[in-house]
């Protein structure tokens, strides 16, 4: 996607622009034009702003993208394995996933480049003190996700998507550590909410324990919790710094940063079986899957990253939890209790009260 700067600071200081084979580029882009006024004028008068409808629709189509990859995650790394086991290497696996994501940017590029030629916005040359902040983010990121194929080994993927929201906690407190964003009352309360209802929705009936985890899963779930919240929001940062700058651009040098810590623990870990085995040893189907998925997804991060903040991706990663939920039923057939009723309810109250407490603040 392109994201630039429109020239003409007179025009409310928004200048966001999307440029990727999406609807709502078309209504930017004819705010560049002389029927900007008129029409800003007639979309008053329908009760919206153009460019805060555009905004909105762009956040709309990213947030659920991400919402409906999030929710496969968990269920193709578990139908990945063999026997309880992994017969691929996780570390190629990762290696593939920050490899395709490196092709989808420079592809996106390629497309910018042809249509609008370089520009200083979207050239892949860079300075050293640009480049230098992304090594941070990708071994924090190569961390956590290696600890998401080994967590299953502790937990199951109910237990999973429950542990997965101390990410919003986490995520909460190092938006207002790093970015010095205050958030309201209403907001640590939609926090604590959300909590609540997606451990609610998961609660076993039969049972008085919310988890049978030993402590290996609870810690490795903590330090993926940290790690996610701190990435994730050190990421934001960066991408913010420079708006104008294509997020092509800024998600290029991220990946290839992934790729080479990826080829390291590739090296460290798993040298050996790569070397006798094969580079796709153990690979199926299900595993080509779910590296498309892995990869589509870290796209779309970005673009939430981009064009909302981090806060929209941890409600979309806990609204995922939900719909893994109900695709379960007809996959596994997973049983629908009271208590997943009780605790959708809550995270929909969530949801409405965080809203609310952005527009209050």
């Amino acid at each position: 996607m392109e994201y630039r700067r429109i020239k003409d600071q007179d025009k409310d200081g928004n200048g966001d622009d999307s440029g990727a084979g999406v609807a709502v580029a078309d209504d930017l882009e004819s705010l560049r034009g002389g029927k900007a006024i008129s029409g800003a004028s007639n979309m008053a008068k329908l009760g919206g702003n153009p460019l805060d409808r555009s905004k909105w629709q762009q956040k709309s189509i990213v947030t659920l993208a991400l919402t409906v990859l999030t929710s496969s995650q968990a269920i193709l790394i578990v139908w990945s394995k063999r026997a309880g086991k992994y017969e691929y290497s996780v570390t190629t696996a990762n290696f593939m996933v920050e490899t395709l994501k490196c092709v989808l940017s420079l592809a996106a590029l390629s497309r910018i480049w042809r249509s609008e030629g370089v520009t200083e916005d979207n050239k892949l040359s860079t300075t050293y003190d640009e480049v230098i902040v992304y090594p941070i983010p990708a071994a924090l990121y190569l961390v956590k996700n290696l600890l998401q194929y080994y967590i299953f080994a502790y937990v199951d993927a109910p237990g999973y998507q429950i542990l997965k929201n101390f990410n919003i906690i986490s995520t909460g407190i190092l938006y207002r550590i790093i970015l010095k964003k205050k958030l309201s009352e209403i907001q640590w309360a939609a926090f604590v909410l959300l909590c609540a209802g997606c451990t609610t929705a998961q609660l076993n009936s039969n049972s008085d324990h919310v988890l049978q985890t030993p402590f290996q899963g609870w810690l490795m779930a903590i330090i993926m919790a940290l790690l996610s919240g701190f990435a994730g929001v050190y990421t934001e940062a960066i991408i913010k710094k420079r708006p104008s700058r294509n997020v092509n651009v800024q998600n290029f040098w991220l990946y290839v940063f992934g790729m080479a810590f990826n080829a390291i623990a590739m090296l460290i870990q798993d040298f050996d079986a790569i070397a006798n085995k094969g580079f796709f040893h153990g690979y199926s189907f299900i595993t080509v899957l779910m590296i498309l998925n892995h990869a589509l997804s870290g796209i779309a991060v970005s673009m939430v990253l981009k064009y909302a903040d981090n806060i929209v991706k941890v409600y979309s990663t806990s609204v995922a939890m939900l719909l893994t939920a109900v695709v379960s039923v007809f996959l596994f057939g997973f049983h629908l209790s009271l208590a997943f009723f009780l605790g959708s309810t809550v995270v929909s109250v969530a949801v409405y009260l965080h809203s609310i407490g952005k527009l209050q603040k």
